[in-house]
């Protein structure tokens, strides 16, 4: 008995040394961390406010720019490749905010199949597909001169550019869809593309100065009902928007950057979309596909997280303004 007692005791601190390990393997850093560009900052007192009073031909998003969101989403990190980028429509611009109906089961199924064709016949069999509804603080851009390709690889190319606040809000189920897709982005962007999901304030700051890596430096932040979801320096952005332009145009090469443009330079953490680190690379391992994340993220403990009807978002920065939407 001593002798079975004690192989069981071996056996159970081998297998607790294995979690351990196994956990730890898990939940290790990041191979690159995350460092904020270098920026000149801007003073918000040496610029002046202009009233946004037209459409853009383009809406560019930028994913994963802030240190603390990439370790929110991220299992991985290559400072050496781009940023995940993505097109929104341009009818989901909301000037100076306002109400915001949540896309419909059928509103979604219609952009997921007019992307993926087909696979609407595998939607129908779900039978709750919530929308997973998001927010995003974020800095953004317009471009106040159309942009030649040639001068964008300049360095010594200094890109005049307006900015402004922006709520780039999300129906994450749509972007779970795109898990394991080669154009997973594509998801990224027919997510955010609803009908008031590029929220912006109706004011432009332009710097009385340009530089090539110029920013104005300020906390953004998000509020959801008044409690504070999102706050964070821009000046941790770990890309200058000179290189989110260039990223840009080596992603849609046949697509000029044209006056009026807008790009969003990304969101900081505290999204409601989160996942612990560890998470996110055992559900590699054990090979997890879309719809199993998708059946994940809309279990009732999940789904709390989300915006519901009747939530007031309030996206904000510091000597910029501010825009609110609220769920219906």
């Amino acid at each position: 008995m001593k002798r079975i007692l004690k192989i069981l005791a071996i056996s159970l601190a081998i297998l607790i040394v294995i979690v351990v390990l196994f956990g730890l393997f898990l939940n290790r850093g990041l191979k690159y961390a995350p460092q904020p560009a270098q920026f000149e900052c801007l003073d918000i007192s040496d610029g002046a406010f202009i009233t946004y009073d037209t459409f853009p031909k383009h809406i560019y998003g930028i994913g994963l720019a802030y240190a603390g969101h990439i370790n929110e989403t991220a299992a991985d990190f290559d400072p050496k490749t781009d940023p995940p980028i993505f097109r929104k429509a341009i009818g989901s611009l909301l000037i100076n905010g306002g109400d915001i109906r949540t896309p419909d089961r059928n509103e979604m199924f219609g952009a997921l199949e007019k992307l993926e064709p087909g696979i609407s016949k595998t939607l129908e069999r779900i039978s709750d597909f919530p929308a997973l509804l998001d927010y995003e603080v974020e800095l953004g851009v317009i471009l106040l001169d159309d942009i030649n390709a040639e001068a964008l690889l300049n360095e010594d190319f200094v890109p005049n550019l307006g900015f402004f606040i922006a709520n780039d809000l999300g129906a994450r189920s749509v972007a779970i869809l795109g898990e394991g897709q080669i154009n997973r982005y594509d998801y990224w962007g027919i997510s955010k593309s609803f009908y008031g999901f590029t929220a912006i304030d109706g004011r432009i700051w332009i710097p009385g100065q340009h530089y090539s890596n110029g920013l104005p430096c300020i906390d953004i932040e998000t509020r959801v009902n008044g409690e504070i979801r999102q706050k964070q320096s821009t000046a941790d952005l770990i890309y200058t928007p000179r290189q989110m332009l260039r990223a840009i145009h080596r992603k849609y090469p046949d697509t000029p950057l044209k006056k009026g443009d807008l790009v969003l330079t990304g969101t900081p953490g505290g999204v409601a979309m989160s996942a612990p680190r560890w998470l996110v690379r055992l559900a590699s391992i054990i090979g997890m596909d879309r719809w199993d994340k998708l059946a994940h993220k809309t279990s009732e403990e999940d789904i709390a997280k989300f915006l519901k009807a009747g939530d007031e978002v309030i996206t904000s920065a510091e000597g910029l303004g501010s825009v609110k939407v609220v769920i219906r």
